[in-house]
């Protein structure tokens, strides 16, 4: 490992190593460095992108969100605005209470802790959001560097939840909290009707992509050197 104006690179047989829009792949803290680094010695004779999720979501900061942190906080403000959250099953009733029990909770956090108030709406219909909360959400947002408005883009897009998302970022529920709540529907699908192993290896890579991200989230957060 070295150094990258105020980022740690790495070096793989001694030369660094870089993105494929042939950027240094430099990382904000040690701990992620290490994380990330971690990946690479893990690798047999071919490289495996698909054991890589910090690698790839590191990549993806550097070529893409560097420079262009407008559009990505635009664009989960975006998702907040329709956030899975407030749409809600009129019925059967076991469905519904499921819904009340993992979501209500967090967005009676998001109206209290984030003085964001979101509204409600069953089915399809379109729910409009107060702007002052959007508004809010956008506040947050924007002190937050690339890395961590990565991890958190990467999180709302997977679960469709820009509150869930925001939840575990500022430490209201974790990762686990979070994927179980964004999953509520489809799990009482599941029990109703079972899953088929298409579906559930989707469902597995789309959580190694979301863990990644959550735990891109915390060593970006780990400045021990």
């Amino acid at each position: 490992m070295g150094h990258e104006g105020d980022g740690v690179s790495l070096r793989l047989d001694g030369k660094p190593v870089r993105t494929p829009l042939k950027n240094p792949l430099a990382l904000p803290t040690r701990p992620l460095a290490e994380a990330v680094a971690e990946e690479w010695r893990a690798q047999g004779e071919r490289i495996d992108p698909e054991t890589m999720p910090l690698t790839k979501l590191a990549n993806s900061v550097i070529d893409g969100v560097h420079g262009n942190e407008d559009a990505v906080i635009d664009d989960i403000v975006a998702h907040a605005a329709s956030d899975l959250l407030c749409y809600r099953a009129d019925g059967p009733y076991g469905l519904v209470a499921a819904q009340e029990a993992e979501w209500n909770p967090v967005l009676d956090w998001a109206k209290d802790a984030l003085d964001a108030p979101f509204t409600l709406a069953e089915g399809v219909m379109h729910a409009t959001q107060p702007q002052a909360s959007l508004g809010r959400i956008k506040e947050l947002l924007q002190g937050l560097d690339a890395f961590s408005l990565a991890a958190l883009h990467v999180m709302t897009g997977l679960t469709g939840s820009a509150l869930l998302a925001l939840a575990v970022a500022l430490g209201r529920l974790t990762p686990e909290e979070a994927w179980k709540a964004a999953h509520v529907d489809e799990d009482w699908q599941i029990g109703k009707w079972g899953e088929d192993a298409e579906a559930a290896a989707r469902r597995a890579r789309r959580r190694r992509d979301f863990d990644a991200a959550a735990r891109l989230l915390h060593l970006v957060r780990d400045s021990s050197k």
